[in-house]
C-alpha cells in the first residue's frame, strides 16, 4: 500500500539512527540504496555467492529499508510494454512474484500479490497500431494475451464502458498488483539470512576513487572499502554526477495518486486498467477491495531537488482526473475523494532505466531512471545487476540500457508517448 516516508510512521514505529562504523569497514561489494531494487540486488548477490562471500556484501540505506520511493509505489505488475526490451525483464520478474515464498525460500516472505489481470484500451490511430504490435510481441515471447470485444471487456470490468472509443482492447490475464514495501523487506530478510549486512541510517557521501577505479564508499558513519559498488539510488542518482563527473541524465518527477470511492466497488477481482484513450493515459486498480486507485500516466511535476515528502494534490488535478474517470466509468461522476498522496519517479529522457557497468569507472555498476517501472522489473533487474557486479554474463542483454545510449542517439522510446506505460 502506498504510504508516506515520515520515519515516525514506519513499521515498528521507530526512527532510523545512523550506525557508527569503525574507522574503516571492509567489504567486497557495496550496494547503495535499500529500495525494492537494491534489496533484490542484495538477495541475488547472496544467491550467487558462497556464504562467506555473501557476508562481505554491505547495503547502505540513508533511511530504513523500503522507506523511500518504494513505499510510494502503486504496485502494478504487468509484462505489457511497447519497449520490447522491457517485456523480457518483466516476463522474468513475474514468476518470482507468482511464487514468491518458494523463490526466496522463506515461508514468511510476501509480495502481497493480487492476480486480477491487466486490461488496456487504445483509441483508433497510432496508439491502436502500437498496442497491436505490443500484443504481438508479447505473444511471440509466449505470454498469454487476448484481444477483447467491448462486451468481453465490460464483463471483466463491469463498472466501465468501452462502446464509444475502444478501437482495440488487450487483456493480460497473468498480471495484477502487489506491495512494493512488503517485497523489498522480504528480499532484505532473505538476503540477511544468507549473510548480507544492511546498514540502515547510513548515507553514502561519496565514492572513493584511486587508480581510475572505485575503491569504496565514504558514508556519514565512516568509510567502507569495496572493489565494486552497485548504485541503485533512484532519485538520488544525481549524487553520482557530483562524485564522479559522469553525466547522469535524470530528473525527479512527483506524481499524484487518488483513491476514489464510487457507487459500485472496484473489487480486487477486477483487472488493473490502462486507458490510452484518456487525455492523461489513466491507470487504475482496485484499492482496499472497493475503492479505485487512479492516476495519470503522463509526465509529472519536475522537482528541483530529490524529495520524497508528500506534496500538494491540487483540486484542479482532482477535478481533471475525475472528469476522465467519469468518461470511462458511468456513475462515477459523483465519486468521492477518499484519500490522496504523491510519489516520485526517477525519470530519464526516454523514460527507461540505465542498467549495468559504467565503462568510464571500473568497479561501478548502476541501476537508475526506472521512470515508474522499478517495482515491476525488480526481480529481473536485481538479478542482472548482481551478475554484472560479479562480472558474470547477464541473463538479459544490458546493451540497450547502457548510459551511452543517450549520447549515441539510440534511446528506448515507448510508442504510447512519454509516460510510465512505455
Amino acid at each position: 500500500m502506498p504510504r508516506g516516508v515520515d520515519h515516525s510512521d514506519l513499521p515498528h514505529g521507530r526512527r532510523t539512527r545512523a550506525v557508527k562504523l569503525s574507522a574503516m569497514q571492509s567489504a567486497d561489494i557495496v550496494v547503495i540504496g535499500a529500495g525494492v531494487v537494491g534489496c533484490s540486488v542484495a538477495w541475488h548477490l547472496a544467491t550467487l555467492l558462497p556464504p562467506a562471500q555473501a557476508a562481505r556484501v554491505r547495503v547502505l540505506e540513508r533511511g530504513q529499508i523500503g522507506s523511500g520511493t518504494s513505499a510510494q509505489s502503486s504496485g502494478i505488475l504487468r509484462t505489457h510494454y511497447s519497449v520490447r526490451e522491457n517485456v523480457e525483464l518483466a516476463q522474468r520478474s513475474w514468476p518470482v512474484f507468482e511464487r514468491f515464498t518458494e523463490a526466496l525460500d522463506d515461508d514468511e516472505a510476501s509480495a502481497g500479490l493480487v492476480r486480477c489481470g491487466y486490461l488496456i484500451v487504445a483509441p483508433a490511430g497510432v496508439k491502436a497500431t502500437a498496442l497491436a504490435d505490443a500484443l504481438a510481441a508479447q505473444r511471440a515471447r509466449g505470454i498469454e494475451v487476448h484481444t477483447l470485444s467491448p462486451r468481453e471487456a465490460q464483463q471483466r470490468l463491469p463498472i466501465a464502458r468501452f462502446d464509444h472509443d475502444a478501437a482495440l482492447i488487450g487483456y493480460e490475464p497473468q498480471a495484477g498488483y502487489a506491495d512494493a514495501y512488503l517485497t523489498a523487506t522480504s528480499f532484505a530478510r532473505a538476503a540477511r539470512r544468507r549473510g548480507v549486512k544492511f546498514l540502515e541510517g547510513t548515507a553514502a557521501r561519496g565514492l572513493r576513487i584511486e587508480g581510475g577505479r572505485v575503491q569504496g564508499v565514504d558514508t556519514d558513519a565512516g568509510f567502507v572499502s569495496a572493489g565494486v559498488v552497485v548504485s541503485v539510488q533512484n532519485i538520488w542518482a544525481h549524487d553520482l554526477q557530483r562524485w564522479t563527473g559522469i553525466g547522469i541524465p535524470l530528473v525527479a518527477e512527483r506524481h499524484r495518486v487518488l483513491a476514489l470511492a464510487g457507487p459500485a466497488p472496484y473489487s480486487a477481482q477486477m483487472p488493473v486498467f490502462k486507458d490510452l484513450a484518456s487525455p492523461g493515459m489513466l491507470y487504475a486498480r482496485s484499492y482496499g477491495g472497493t475503492q479505485m486507485l487512479v492516476s495519470e500516466g503522463t509526465a509529472g511535476e519536475v522537482l528541483a531537488v530529490p524529495d520524497t515528502t508528500q506534496g500538494d494534490v491540487p483540486l484542479d488535478f482532482v477535478a481533471g482526473v475525475g472528469e476522465q474517470v467519469a468518461a470511462r466509468f458511468p456513475g462515477w461522476q459523483e465519486a468521492g475523494l477518499a484519500s490522496s498522496w504523491t510519489g516520485v519517479y526517477d525519470v530519464t529522457p526516454d523514460w527507461n532505466p540505465v542498467l549495468g557497468a559504467v565503462p568510464e569507472l571500473p568497479g561501478l555498476v548502476v541501476g537508475f531512471g526506472f521512470s515508474g517501472h522499478g517495482f515491476k522489473l525488480s526481480p529481473a533487474v536485481g538479478c542482472v545487476l548482481a551478475q554484472a557486479a560479479l562480472g558474470l554474463p547477464t541473463d538479459v542483454s544490458l546493451a540497450p540500457y547502457a548510459l551511452a545510449r543517450f549520447a549515441q542517439g539510440r534511446p528506448l522510446v515507448g510508442r504510447y508517448g512519454a509516460g510510465a506505460v512505455s
